[in-house]
């Protein structure tokens, strides 16, 4: 299989990816691969990256496109116009000008939500709503 740098995602496929950015509130983020896992239908995180891609960044109506980062925490692309945006929610990158996931990163739709639009939800992440007891 041969990769192609801009595919033709169908309409039908970039309107439920975007359902989906449409979720993530102010001050969290997702990785393309939370998406991916929420649209579900084999659709993977460079999929997600190609929808986003084809939206435009400049219209104030847009998606929330800059809460949607890489899997190591980093924004992907150039300049410096998403860290502001994401900062302006107050986000804040550590040393490594990387979001610490296990403080921003969104848990995902509610399973009402998911269940009433066709969608997954996410599984639960280590760490993610356990209390440790003390010894």
């Amino acid at each position: 299989m041969t990769w192609q740098k801009n595919p033709d995602i169908p309409d039908v496929l970039k309107r439920r990816i975007y359902d989906v950015i449409a979720q993530v509130p102010p001050g969290t983020v997702a990785t393309y691969g939370d998406i991916a896992t929420i649209v579900g239908g084999g659709v993977d995180a460079r999929t997600v990256g190609f929808a986003l891609n084809a939206i435009p960044k400049d219209d104030p109506e847009s998606l929330p496109w800059q809460r949607i980062i890489n899997a190591q925490g980093g924004i992907s692309t150039k300049g410096l116009r998403q860290r502001k945006l994401l900062e302006d929610e107050g986000i804040v990158f550590n040393d490594a000008d990387r979001i610490p996931l296990m403080t921003y990163r969104w848990r995902g739709p509610s399973a009402e939500w998911a269940a009433d639009n066709g969608f997954n939800v996410l599984p639960s992440r280590p760490g993610e709503g356990e209390q440790l007891g003390l010894l």
